[in-house]
């Protein structure tokens, strides 16, 4: 599915169901994330549990694609995502010198 398509689509489900709506079914979702993930740490790395995990993952992408289009902050989301990749990546190099230090 296109982009483009898929933005209609989240726009159509906003539409329809609303924005309350919507925000609760992104906290539920979120919610279920939480719970496959501490699943998957009590369980281990069994192919269901990752599945598990991958299908809660898919659903709070849906739902974050949506929170975008209903805060109308898409921009803002990118720039904040590079901004934390950006200190992210300093934070690795830091760590990753820190460790070469103490060999």
């Amino acid at each position: 599915m296109k982009k483009s398509d898929k933005t209609k689509l989240y726009n159509s489900a906003v539409k329809l169901w609303g924005v309350n709506a919507q925000v609760d079914m992104a906290i539920e979702e979120a919610s279920e994330l939480i719970k496959a993930i501490c699943k998957l740490k009590r369980s281990g790395n069994s192919l269901e549990t990752v599945s598990a995990v991958a299908e809660e993952i898919a659903d709070v992408e849906i739902m974050i694609e949506q929170l975008k289009i209903m805060l109308c902050c898409r921009d803002d989301v990118e720039n904040w995502k590079k901004y934390k990749i950006g200190r992210l990546s300093e934070r690795i190099e830091e760590a990753e010198k820190k460790h070469a230090n103490q060999d």
